[in-house]
């Protein structure tokens, strides 16, 4: 059993491919919808805090 719960981007409409994540005190886990068990991306909180960072960094320059 996952030791999380997934949620949902609450960025994606109904019926499209989202990303879900799900957290521990130790880790942030994200995967795709359509393939919730095939690939997922673990990652620290730190560097997850730093993806986002960047993320919107980049996203207001665009």
């Amino acid at each position: 059993m996952s030791p999380f719960t997934w949620q949902k981007s609450s960025y994606c409409p109904e019926g499209n491919s989202c990303v879900h994540i799900g957290a521990t005190p130790q880790t942030i886990h994200l995967t795709e919808s359509g393939d919730p068990t095939g690939s997922i991306l673990t990652a620290t909180p730190a560097a997850f805090d730093a993806l986002v960072h960047v993320l919107k960094e980049n996203a207001h320059r665009g």
